[in-house]
């Protein structure tokens, strides 16, 4: 195809397939930008092309590119809502409260009584059930229920909340 073969067919389709992609896609500027990218690609594919009807191999080309461009963007705005919300909940302020509660907490675990200290530790650091937990201490597990308990109440009014 020549330069004047392929102004020819630019100016004959051009509006016709951006009209079509701001249609499908409610936004002129994309559908400008993706008509003129169907062109290009047209163009760069010249030598290789053997086609009948441009104007569907168009059509097609467009359609395609608009469907690229559109995950694009949403994949562009989903991070964007990530990067938001993980700068949003990370103020100064709420870091500076993080590391005051993070200090409590570490204080208050020291001064939690031994017996209850090891009963939360195992259930809440390593995970443990409290059927495991009195396996392991040769205690009910009345008597881990008890001291958990206890240990949740010491930490709750200790870090103050």
């Amino acid at each position: 195809m020549t330069r004047e073969e392929f102004k020819n067919i630019f100016d004959a389709y051009f509006t016709e397939i951006r009209n079509y992609l701001y249609y499908r896609s409610g936004d002129q500027e994309l559908a400008t930008d993706v008509a003129q990218e169907a062109f290009i690609r047209l163009w760069e594919k010249n030598s290789e092309l053997v086609v009948d009807n441009v104007k569907a191999l168009l059509y097609k080309m467009a359609g395609d590119l608009l469907i690229t461009q559109i995950r694009k963007q949403n994949v562009i705005q989903r991070y964007k809502g990530r990067y938001v919300e993980e700068q949003y909940s990370e103020s100064p302020h709420d870091l500076m409260r993080y590391d005051e509660l993070l200090k409590n907490y570490e204080r208050a675990l020291e001064n939690l009584p031994e017996k209850q200290r090891i009963v939360f530790l195992l259930s809440r650091m390593d995970g443990m059930k409290y059927s495991e937990i009195a396996d392991n201490l040769g205690l009910s597990i009345k008597a881990v229920e008890k001291r958990m308990k206890f240990a949740l109440q010491y930490l709750r009014n200790a870090i103050g909340e």
